[in-house]
């Protein structure tokens, strides 16, 4: 489990290595501002959990147990589902699509509210 933790983290560590740069050349062409301080939000946020996830492979070696294990699983879900979704709502402006308002759950509603056409 803890080698499986640490992979992942060292996977998702370089995907948002290459999702920052991304954004900070190509992705800043594409869209507004506040689009782009979302998309940024979810790469250092996807960065802080692949520390944590790191951290849980590391401890869950020493001391193995339920609690470690249940918090490396959330790290990678709060990666997919928060991170994820501001990703789908980036993907969305730079795309001008309509819909995906049912990404709005899952991340905060400053950013929910921005998407779905309501005010910061």
């Amino acid at each position: 489990m803890h080698k499986g933790y640490l992979r992942t983290a060292a996977l998702l560590g370089a995907l948002s290595v290459a999702l920052g740069a991304f954004g900070a050349h190509a992705l800043k062409k594409l869209i507004d501002e506040h689009s782009l301080t979302v998309y940024e939000t979810a790469v250092r946020y996807q960065f802080y959990h692949v520390f944590a996830l790191a951290l849980a492979g590391i401890l869950y070696k020493e001391f193995r147990n339920k609690l470690i294990e249940w918090s490396g699983f959330l790290f990678i879900l709060g990666i997919l589902f928060f991170s994820g979704s501001l990703y789908g709502f980036t993907f969305k402006a730079a795309m001008n699509l309509n819909g995906m308002n049912w990404l709005g759950p899952v991340t905060p509603n400053r950013h929910f509210y921005f998407f779905a056409g309501g005010h910061n």
